[in-house]
């Protein structure tokens, strides 16, 4: 019997060798598909990209994490914290080794199944050791591996845009929290400069300089600025919460300190001649839309190949038959099982994987045309943003800035009523308010720009500069 055991054992690991032999199988990578990831966005986000695979890659990126906020964030700082502190950004470059073990797992050539029999009757018994291995798996397993590698790069691809929608992201709650914070100091100090002018009229009334209409102006452009500035209080504490979430702190690191101004519009802007080539070059769920095509055309190469024959398998068998009179005789043979599509002879898998091909064609056809369209977009908000900024900062301010001087000389001299010089009031904080949404919209429009050429916007079309956030003046980063 033991004799028996050792020829079965010999008879399955002839069988593995086989099967290995023909598979030819991967293993897994280093840097678990992560330098790839890494390549593609660290230059982008000017940050360090990586995955935290065990305690000590979590405790360095804490330690950086807490000297980053030691100090007022600026936008890069905030992409950084993000990159390393996301846990949803984490669970993505998770998703990535679940998607490396699966190409892995479909390199290998298929397991073979062991099969034991005893049979006793008539006197003596029967023992069968078989060994069964699907022979269409082992014919097809080159291109099941081919394939299990384009989904790979494709899992590769979309943890970059998974990457860059956290640093975009980050970018753009950075700059509407800051915006946010400067427009509530700005009306802060117009609130305290309209309660100054309530006290000065109600004490002239007193004495009988100024009129009841008088106060009252001063009264309600008091009531007016106090009103604004509880709503840009209320806009300063959601984005700074926005601004929590997109970098995943917590605790006793939510007491970070913003600056107070967002950075200047930069002299020189991206100048980008061909943006929608870029885009159709780079983007990254344009290029996952590319590797869909290729796996599936070599799917539909596969299905043709093998329509006829559903389920092939083989079979080694080694048999030892003991008769009545105790001899023993080792019969060996070979069986094949197979299954053939009777009623529709493959046409239907055929046509299923010729739809779901042209399908898949069509799809990056039309994504190819929203994504060239989509980079247009965004380069001319960036543009118009740009222009907006620096007219606002290089022309509004300092003339309204004249204005106002010269609108408090004539009050002085009593040419003015009080009247002009609350309009004038009014219109300085409005031009000044202007001027800071128009910094933050460039900051805006810049990220946007970059989320349009690499990929990693949030939703299908082009973001609304007026309801987003933040970023940098090079698509490298600034």
């Amino acid at each position: 019997m033991i004799a028996h055991s050792m020829r079965c054992a010999r008879f399955a690991g002839v069988a593995l060798l086989a099967t290995a032999v023909l598979g030819g199988c991967a293993g897994f990578s280093s840097d678990r598909g992560m330098d790839a990831v890494s390549g593609m966005t660290a230059p982008a986000l000017k940050s360090e990209v990586g995955a935290l695979r065990s305690d000590d890659d979590t405790a360095a990126a804490d330690r950086t994490v807490a000297t980053l906020l030691k100090r007022p964030l600026n936008a890069d700082a905030a992409v950084q914290i993000a990159l390393l502190n996301n846990r949803d950004l984490q669970a993505a470059y998770n998703e990535l080794g679940i998607a490396e073990a699966a190409r892995v797992r479909a390199s290998l050539p298929p397991a073979p199944k062991f099969h034991l029999s005893r049979l006793a009757g008539g006197g003596g018994f029967e023992l069968e050791a078989q060994i069964v291995a699907s022979v269409l798996s082992l014919a097809t397993l080159p291109g099941r591996a081919d394939i299990a590698s384009d989904r790979f790069r494709q899992a590769q691809l979309r943890a970059v845009e998974a990457t860059l929608r956290t640093g975009f992201e980050a970018r753009r709650a950075f700059a509407d929290a800051v915006a946010s914070r400067q427009l509530a100091g700005y009306l802060t100090q117009a609130q305290s400069s309209a309660q100054a002018a309530v006290d000065l009229s109600k004490r002239l009334g007193e004495s009988g300089s100024a009129t009841k209409l008088d106060r009252a102006r001063h009264e309600v452009f008091y009531a007016e600025t106090s009103a604004r500035l509880s709503g840009a209080r209320q806009r300063a504490a959601a984005g700074r919460e926005r601004l929590v979430r997109a970098l995943g702190l917590s605790g006793g690191d939510l007491g970070f300190a913003l600056p107070a101004n967002l950075p200047m519009v930069p002299a020189r802007t991206i100048n980008i001649k061909e943006v929608e080539t870029e885009a159709i070059r780079r983007r990254a769920d344009l290029q996952i839309a590319r590797l869909e095509v290729e796996a599936l055309a070599k799917t539909y190469g596969l299905t043709n190949a093998t329509r006829f024959v559903n389920l092939l398998e083989v079979s080694g068998t080694h048999k030892r038959v003991k008769d009545a009179a105790g001899e023993v005789t080792i019969e060996r043979g070979v069986g094949v099982e197979f299954q053939v599509p009777l009623f529709d002879f493959g046409e239907v898998s055929a046509r299923e994987a010729e739809a779901t091909y042209s399908q898949a064609v069509n799809r990056l056809s039309a994504k190819a045309i929203n994504v060239a369209s989509e980079a247009r977009e965004a380069h001319a908000q960036y543009r118009a943003a740009a222009d907006v900024a620096r007219r606002y900062r290089r022309d509004v301010l300092p003339l309204r800035k004249t204005i106002t001087e010269e609108t408090l000389l004539r009050y002085n001299a009593m040419q003015i009523d009080v009247f002009a010089l609350l309009a004038e009031s009014r219109e300085r904080i409005a031009a000044t308010i202007a001027t800071i949404e128009a910094q933050r919209d460039f900051w805006l429009a810049d990220t946007n720009l970059k989320s349009a050429v690499l990929g990693g916007h949030t939703a299908p079309g082009l973001m609304n500069t007026q309801t987003t956030a933040s970023a940098s003046p090079e698509l490298a980063g600034h």
